[in-house]
């Protein structure tokens, strides 16, 4: 479970976005940061009882900075309002498949499983993949339990293409997905989830519950 002190530390961060209020919190934001990395801690452990290559990984090949990266962005803010961790074989800069949790305040939490917006060769490999195995695919994504936690794949602005891609007839069975450009499965985490002593063992039963889609979206990028 979280500790309620980290998301009132981020909840007041989300106001008092500034290096100087920063500063002044530095050791209640070393607390709650603490307090995130046992959680990670956990979930490596637990994820990686089922999915092996993540038992590998350690706290700091999956979580983030704090600091944004202002240069190209609109948004001036010097710190992020969420703390994030991202399992993936290898660390967080690898581009395969695999799980992310991202903690907010205010019930806008929310863990990931899949791939978001692989680079065109992945991305071909995977709607290759689908097509010459859709069945395999079609019954991973219709898991009843599958479909009771994470409904279906994302379908959010940008996400899938209007028409079919090029090679891919209309009349595909899998069209549907393949018209994907990204392959991610979510669910929503409130608070009260967060703070509740059984979340990591939640979490864990969650993310089981992706690793057949993980599995079969690594195994088509590392085909």
């Amino acid at each position: 479970m979280l500790q309620q002190n980290t998301l009132q530390f981020l909840q007041q961060l989300t106001t008092n976005n500034s290096k100087v209020w920063f500063d002044a919190n530095r050791k209640t934001y070393e607390n709650a940061k603490q307090d995130f990395q046992n959680l990670v801690e956990k979930l490596i452990a637990g994820i990686g009882t089922f999915d092996l290559p993540i038992a590998d990984l350690e706290v700091k090949n999956c979580t983030f900075r704090i600091n944004r990266d202002v240069r190209f962005s609109k948004n001036k803010n010097p710190y992020k309002t969420n703390f994030g961790a991202h399992f993936v074989k290898g660390g967080k800069k690898m581009m395969g498949a695999g799980y992310y949790l991202q903690v907010e305040p205010n019930n806008k939490s929310f863990l990931v499983g899949g791939v978001y917006m692989p680079e065109a060769a992945d991305l071909a490999k995977i709607r290759q993949e689908i097509d010459y195995n859709f069945k395999a695919f079609a019954a991973i994504v219709s898991n009843k339990a599958f479909v009771k936690t994470f409904k279906q794949l994302s379908k959010d602005d940008g996400m899938v293409l209007s028409r079919p891609p090029k090679g891919y007839d209309v009349e595909n069975e899998a069209i549907q997905f393949l018209k994907h450009k990204s392959f991610i499965a979510s669910t929503p985490v409130t608070d009260e989830e967060l703070t509740d002593k059984n979340f990591v063992k939640n979490t864990i039963a969650k993310c089981k519950l992706l690793q057949p889609l993980v599995q079969y979206l690594n195994q088509a990028i590392e085909s």
